[in-house]
């Protein structure tokens, strides 16, 4: 299904992901990251190079198109030792809503329409950010004490535009263990076209709560996009404790995306602090 989304949501998704060129004949196993091919004549880089996980357009590339993927505060990172320090609680205010889902070339993405965006948010030391989407890495991106988990979670949240656009992502690490039923739900309504417009599930809703779980203690750091344009405008919030969802349902995410994760970056001197 079609919609216009607002300037907001376009620039977002744009800082998000590079947008792969809808190819409806990709499988889900096959990168949606070739080569780009130049007008003929023309000389000139397209304006939103195309990247990958592996090969020449993998991550040690990045920084050739998006110069911001070279910068020092990159994410993601290992997290081995942090600062204990009183700090806010995450406030979630999520509630159910329509499932737009889209197969990006990346990732299964989740998004959320400004409507829903703003019923959607997390308050965190008095300031509100709205839920944007939320995406899946296998693994885990972030690593505590050397160790990834089997999946992660990022919920994007977003506060203001243009030049003050600030961006709260909340890492939920995903374990195996019980099914996660929303993850489940997700899974069921996979688009089988990679595309960048998100698809409507007609009379399907979902919470975002649902991924949570019950301890919200974190990590917290400064730090920058995971995918190009690597953009350091991002918050990081890395709950302590995982989330769970089945070992068959980690099977199936791969089906469609293994090890899309980006290397671990340095710290370069950043703090990292813990939650009391």
């Amino acid at each position: 299904m079609n919609r216009i989304l607002p300037c907001s949501a376009v620039l977002l998704l744009l800082l998000l992901v590079a947008a792969p060129i809808k190819n409806s004949g990709l499988q889900p196993t096959q990168t949606a990251a070739a080569s780009s091919t130049p007008t003929p004549g023309s000389h000139d880089k397209p304006e939103h190079p195309k990247w990958s996980y592996s090969g020449t357009l993998g991550p040690q590339h990045w920084a050739e198109d998006y110069p911001d993927c070279g910068r020092k505060d990159q994410s993601p990172i290992d997290i081995r030792t942090s600062q204990s320090a009183k700090l806010p609680e995450i406030e979630f205010h999520y509630r159910s809503s329509p499932l737009f889902i889209e197969n990006n070339g990346h990732t299964i993405q989740v998004d959320f329409p400004d409507s829903e965006a703003s019923a959607n948010t997390v308050t965190i030391g008095g300031e509100e950010f709205k839920l944007t989407q939320f995406h899946f890495h296998q693994p885990s991106e972030e690593k505590l004490q050397g160790r990834s988990q089997d999946m992660v979670v990022h919920l994007v949240h977003l506060r203001g535009e243009g030049v003050y656009m600030r961006l709260a992502v909340v890492a939920v690490l995903l374990k195996a263990g019980p099914a996660n039923s929303l993850i489940q739900t997700l899974w069921q309504h996979i688009p089988k076209e990679v595309s960048h417009e998100p698809e409507k599930i007609p009379n399907v809703n979902i919470n975002p709560d649902e991924l949570l779980p019950k301890d919200h203690g974190y990590y917290t750091y400064l730090g920058s996009l995971t995918t190009p344009p690597c953009t350091e405008i991002v918050t990081w919030y890395i709950l302590n404790s995982p989330a769970q969802l089945s070992a068959e349902q980690v099977e199936t995410f791969k089906k469609y995306y293994s090890n899309n994760v980006r290397p671990i970056q340095p710290l370069d001197g950043r703090t990292i602090r813990q939650s009391q």
